[in-house]
């Protein structure tokens, strides 16, 4: 018995920290190429890409598997998912771009209210009052970080950070559906997103006319190319092992420690922008994380106590570490509580 509580305590530290140290290390990368590269998209089209060949290898390895074939069905079934995927990745890249690493989690502070707000007015899921109080304190966060504090914001910063706090409320709405379509499987739904989506971005790449400065990325100056190809193989090779990780993380996790892995990443994504970038982190930033922090934590509390009935006592409610932050930390008696498991492409987590 022992020896089994010692395990589990060992998976919870490992699958916390893994996901603590990979989300850092997806948002200060990213931000890294972000700011040499004039190729945004292609970045994230080369992350993705990335992942697909991974997960082919480790398909051919047998270390999962995953289905090869691709039909009009399954395009219109996982259609609607796979376009919000595709424009929530780019304003998280653009987003990146035009904020501070230490700000980015302020400018997409509304991604709790958001979901909260998509999920009644879509599927009629009404919040309880201490929901709300919660959403209250994040929707204050963002507007002391936006409009109380002294520092600079780029209007295409907060425009970009808004699309991508929708897209992604959005994206827990539809996701019922689209694990559907894949009987369920949320590594099946994390390979597809990978592939579709890679798909998709080339039009688009071609129409933003990123074409010349890819041209002259590899043949002309090549100016940057050793930070874009570091880059893309970094945060290309931890998106799909957070793919492969998120299949496990629902049996291990809980809202109490996506509470602590959330405060400390909130903190250390602050400390590592002002430190590697040499960001500001002014009075009034701080004080825009803090609200943000307190109103998560309180809001996984609340969520947590409100589950305590439908479960033994003494027992946790194992999510995924990221379904809190979307407003997906539901029972595991829930339709939702499978949905915030296939929230993984490359890039969600940056």
């Amino acid at each position: 018995m022992a020896q089994q509580a010692e395990a589990t305590r060992a998976q919870v530290i490992g699958t916390v920290s893994f996901y603590l140290v990979a989300a850092l290390a997806m948002v200060m990368a990213n931000k890294w190429v972000l700011n040499t590269t004039t190729v945004p998209l292609f970045f994230l089209w080369t992350q993705l890409t990335i992942a697909v060949i991974l997960f082919l290898f480790a398909h051919a390895a047998k270390v999962v598997s995953v289905p090869m074939q691709v039909d009009k069905s399954l395009i219109t079934g996982l259609g609607p998912l796979m376009i919000l995927n595709l424009i929530g990745l780019t304003s998280n890249n653009f987003t990146l771009k035009y904020v501070d690493a230490s700000f980015y989690q302020v400018v997409r502070g509304l991604v709790l209210p958001l979901t909260v707000l998509t999920s009644y007015i879509l599927l009629a899921a009404r919040p309880s009052l201490h929901i709300l109080y919660a959403c209250a304190v994040v929707t204050a966060g963002f507007f002391v970080g936006i409009f109380l504090d002294g520092t600079y914001v780029s209007p295409l910063g907060i425009f970009f950070g808004l699309l991508s706090s929708l897209m992604t409320a959005l994206h827990a709405v539809v996701m019922k559906r689209s694990l559907g379509v894949v009987n369920n499987n949320a590594l099946h739904l994390s390979w597809y997103s990978n592939l579709i989506t890679a798909v998709m971005l080339i039009p688009c790449i071609l129409l933003a006319g990123e074409g010349p400065a890819i041209w002259d990325l590899f043949i002309g100056t090549g100016v940057g190319l050793g930070t874009f190809a570091w880059g893309s193989a970094i945060t290309g090779s931890i998106g799909f092992a957070m793919s492969i990780a998120s299949v496990l993380s629902i049996k291990v996790t809980s809202p109490i420690t996506h509470m602590i892995s959330s405060a400390i990443r909130g903190v250390a994504a602050s400390v590592l922008g002002m430190w590697i970038f040499g960001d500001i982190l002014s009075g009034g930033r701080i004080w825009a994380i803090a609200i943000i922090l307190a109103g998560s934590i309180y809001y996984t509390w609340i969520k947590h106590v409100e589950s305590q009935p439908q479960h033994k006592t003494g027992e946790y409610e194992r999510v995924p570490l990221d379904s809190v932050e979307e407003g997906n930390a539901t029972s595991p008696m829930s339709p939702k509580h499978s949905e915030g498991a296939s929230r993984r492409s490359v890039a969600e987590l940056k």
